[in-house]
């Protein structure tokens, strides 16, 4: 069945009567300037949600008159002058807070929520909607990301500062919506044309009315401090479990990094259930979603039920794979300011890049060639975290060479100088490994099909593969998750339960 023709998003009319804008040059009428709620880690997804989810539908005026009013209104945009130049298509800067307000005491207690909120944002994204409505590219900001703001006034204390360092999540605290926005457009010279805040309990409600999100996971996932616990497998998380998941931060090392690439897995996956169960195409059912969504968002002005009905009618056909999900690529960890404290400050030139991507409406991965042969084994831990030292377990010359550089040519991290196995009569191919490193050996074992895997306590963390006389060839492998080193850019089917 043919898709319907995209229609032309209209601004809608002021409501002191100002006619819309009229066309530039280009023929396309204006964006609309974007408002943003104050969304926290998890309100990321949430706020995306209120990009995507809203826009998903293309339900009419009957379903969404009266929805205007539920969402509080901020004025983002407020006298701003010396903007970048507005590019093709949509970007909408999503804030998150840690709002509670509405949470009953029994769920504050069960999902860890205790405490007095600070209101404060913790992690902000930029989500940039195709010109063609073909496309969504989201591009997270740390919130430890170093910045530096411009001239301003404190909202707190009515003081007027000049330029200076700081955290870019602490904008908000100094100069709230507007401060955040003028900040993140002077960083990354990209107009943000909508403004949007989502807090905790926009969040439950929205994951609860589309009946929980599937999550899958290689291995458990256990936080103390959200009080997350999942075994390896796949999930359908409701609300509250669901912000325990993308609030997690204490699972290992790399805890905003790691969080990051958990929230990107959560929005596709949110993105993945909102447009293939059918829920948006139902009147009711969009209603009752628009609702918990709208119930506790902040939005700019210019973000109405019109440009929701422009874009739900663009994106009927949205998807996973229309999605796109990176971290804007740090430069130097742990750069120490004084009086800021430690943050991240962005590498110039791959952060470019990436937002130069957003500004000129192009993707944001690089085109890659079109891979040859079977699709990779997907394995627990990336072979680039795996080291390993090859044996020739036979009599035939060069076999360790061999094995040595097919596993490296798949990304295994090999010693590059086999050797000589005690026994040179093995038959079948030995995976030897320490029992404490066993998804690593599971992983190595997938690359060698038919190989033995023997546990050697005490081995340590470098895995033995010892060639035998069956040995056949090395399968290309890949990690289940996607690396999480900033700028890596996957893809939203990439990552969904039963698209890995």
């Amino acid at each position: 069945m043919p898709t319907p023709p995209r229609s032309p998003r209209v601004p809608a009319a002021t409501s002191r009567g100002v006619p819309p804008p009229q066309r530039g040059a280009s023929g396309r009428p204006p964006r609309p300037p974007v408002r943003r709620k104050r969304p926290r880690w998890a309100m990321r997804a949430v706020t995306a949600l209120s990009v995507v989810v809203l826009a998903s539908a293309g339900i009419g005026h009957a379903v969404l008159s009266g929805l205007d009013s539920d969402i509080t209104r901020v004025d983002a945009f407020k006298d701003m002058k010396n903007r970048p130049r507005a590019g093709d298509g949509m970007n909408v800067l999503l804030v998150g807070t840690d709002g509670r307000d509405r949470i009953s005491e029994e769920e504050r207690e069960k999902y860890r929520l205790g405490g007095a909120p600070c209101h404060c944002t913790d992690t902000i994204m930029i989500v940039h909607i195709s010109e063609d409505r073909e496309r969504a590219s989201v591009v997270s900001l740390p919130r430890d990301s170093y910045a530096e703001t411009p001239d301003h006034t404190d909202r707190t204390t009515g003081e007027h500062h000049k330029g200076h360092p700081l955290k870019l999540n602490a904008a908000y605290a100094e100069g709230g919506p507007q401060l955040t926005i003028r900040t993140v457009e002077n960083m990354t010279r990209v107009k943000i044309d909508h403004y949007l805040e989502v807090d905790f309990t926009s969040f439950m409600k929205t994951v609860d009315v589309l009946g929980g999100v599937k999550i899958c996971t290689a291995e458990p996932l256990k936080d103390s401090h959200t009080g997350l616990d999942l075994p390896a497998g796949t999930h359908t998380l409701m609300g509250g479990q669901a912000l325990q998941y993308v609030r997690a931060r204490h699972l290992d090392g790399a805890s905003d990094l790691s969080r990051m690439k958990r929230q990107q897995r959560f929005l596709a996956a949110l993105i993945d259930r909102a447009t293939s169960s059918g829920l948006l195409l139902n009147p009711l059912k969009f209603r009752d979603v628009t609702q918990a969504v709208l119930g506790s968002v902040r939005a700019d002005k210019g973000f109405g039920t019109d440009e929701m009905l422009a874009l739900g009618r663009a994106m009927r056909n949205f998807s996973p794979s229309s999605s796109e999900f990176t971290t804007v690529p740090i430069g130097q960890m742990g750069y120490a300011v004084k009086g800021v404290g430690s943050t991240l400050k962005w590498d110039p030139a791959e952060s470019e890049r990436i937002f130069d991507a957003l500004r000129e409406d192009e993707p944001l991965a690089r085109p890659a060639p079109k891979p040859k042969g079977p699709a990779p084994v997907r394995v627990p831990v990336d072979p680039k975290q795996i080291r390993v030292q090859v044996e020739n377990g036979t009599r035939t010359p060069g076999l360790g060479k061999r094995v040595d550089d097919a596993l490296a040519a798949t990304g295994f991290r090999t010693t590059k100088a086999p050797r000589n196995a005690t026994d040179r009569a093995v038959e079948r191919t030995v995976v030897a490994f320490d029992p404490r490193w066993d998804r690593s050996a599971k992983s190595l074992a997938a690359a060698l099909p038919g190989s033995e895997l023997r546990p050697v306590k005490g081995q340590g963390p470098t895995l033995k593969v010892i060639a035998g006389a069956g040995f056949d060839k090395v399968v290309k492998v890949k990690p289940a998750d996607p690396p999480q080193e900033s700028g890596t850019v996957v893809r939203g089917d990439e990552v969904v339960c039963g698209k890995q």
